[in-house]
């Protein structure tokens, strides 16, 4: 088994692979964009299509009218309260539009990326994964941190830390 790589504050430092793997398995992110000049944070459920977060929306919508060539951020996580584990993943790049005569819009539609909110969300939008980082956490040593997705009881941790979090 190799060493662990862990960032300055302790974190756990999850390799590129692992990332795009979560990223991969996951449904529901959250995009960070300028919306007016001031940052704005949205729930959407996303799809990741040759290395790009793609995302439905409406051709009105707020992200759609910032989401025009804008360096925006990505997040997916995972976490267990119950024992103190969890992980992160961060995605930063440049959003485009996908118009509607453009030949790509056939594959876009082949995932399961239906829209979980009500109305018409025919608009495509593509995240470049420039920037891909991630980090996970345990509340004890040893513990490993990324839950396997699919498999059983895919929570962190073996058994729940007994008391409070370090620190406290």
């Amino acid at each position: 088994m190799g060493h662990m790589s862990v960032d300055r504050s302790g974190m756990e430092v999850l390799d590129a692979a692992e990332c795009r793997a979560l990223l991969a398995s996951g449904l529901i992110g959250r995009i960070v964009f300028t919306d007016r000049a001031l940052p704005a944070v949205q729930s959407v459920n996303y799809a990741l299509v040759d290395d790009h977060v793609i995302i439905r929306t409406t051709e009105s919508s707020r992200l759609a009218t910032a989401a025009h060539g804008a360096v925006v951020a990505f997040e997916i996580d995972d976490f267990d309260p119950a024992f103190r584990t969890g992980w992160s993943v961060v995605v930063v790049g440049r959003t485009e539009r996908v118009p509607p005569a453009s030949p790509d819009l056939a594959r876009l539609r082949a995932p399961p990326l239906w829209p979980w909110a009500p109305g018409d969300r025919d608009h495509y939008i593509r995240v470049r994964c420039e920037m891909v980082t991630g980090s996970g956490w345990t509340a004890s040593p040893g513990t490993r941190s990324v839950p396997r997705r699919g498999a059983a009881g895919s929570r962190c941790g073996t058994s729940p830390p007994v008391g409070p979090p370090p620190g406290r």
